[in-house]
């Protein structure tokens, strides 16, 4: 396993680049992998994706080191973002919205911008049926299946939070892309690391797709993520170098 998080004591700092080693963790095929959470600045809409490796990962990074790219920041990168003023709430968004905890049960889906977006990305009536669902299997400890009638692309709505440490977060969302593999080889091509794109927190590490020759498998990705090496977002480490022992 690896090591408790204590961020004084895993700040490092390498020919500029300043980075968190989250200590080193096993795999169950018994393979060890060492992570550096690199630390950034707001990145924000429009950056190149490409010079962000450049100026933060590759400076401190070793021949067979991968690359975990954090889905978020790419959505900024590839302008994959919605604004308050680009979504208006409609009928179901303000019906469904003050009951999300008891029916959609989504995380942030209580406000009436994202579920509206929800809405815009799948239409009306899989967004009320997966609620109408969602609310008569709760009671009976079902969970989840929301989502999993909405779709991963809802499930990757990220943003539109009152609460969020960034001023910009709050009246900005942000999509998961779609064509994760074709981002990756583009981004391995430019800057020659191999590229996995994640959306990963502290209870899912949802791998979005990887460049077509990453070295490692699904399950070891999994299993060098498994303990959210990214940490939240307000830590600002979006770009997780995984390095193999």
């Amino acid at each position: 396993m690896a090591e408790s998080r204590n961020v004084e004591t895993q700040r490092r700092e390498e020919n500029g680049v300043e980075y968190y080693d989250r200590g080193r963790i096993r795999g169950r095929d018994g393979r060890e992998y060492d992570r550096y959470a690199i630390h950034t600045h707001f990145i924000e809409v429009g950056e190149d994706q490409a010079e962000l490796v450049r100026r933060y990962v590759l400076p401190i990074s070793k021949p067979g080191d991968v690359l975990s790219f954090g889905a978020k920041v790419m959505a900024m990168c590839t302008r994959n973002v919605f604004t308050k003023e680009q979504v208006k709430p409609g009928f179901w968004a303000k019906l469904l919205s003050p009951h999300a905890s008891e029916t959609v049960a989504g995380i942030g889906m209580h406000d009436p911008y994202k579920l509206q977006l929800a809405i815009n990305m799948v239409g009306a009536p899989r967004v009320v049926l997966a609620s109408v669902v969602s609310a008569i299997t709760k009671p009976f400890g079902v969970k989840g299946l929301f989502y999993k009638i909405v779709g991963k692309g809802v499930a990757g709505i990220d943003g539109f939070y009152y609460r969020s440490s960034f001023d910009r977060y709050k009246d900005l969302a942000l999509v998961n892309n779609e064509n994760a593999q074709e981002l990756c080889d583009g981004l391995e091509k430019k800057t020659g690391i191999p590229v996995v794109l994640m959306d990963a927190n502290d209870i899912d590490q949802n791998q979005l797709g990887k460049c077509s020759d990453f070295p490692l498998t699904d399950d070891q990705i999994q299993d060098a993520m498994k303990d959210n090496p990214s940490g939240q977002g307000d830590e600002l480490t979006p770009f997780i170098l995984i390095r193999p022992v």
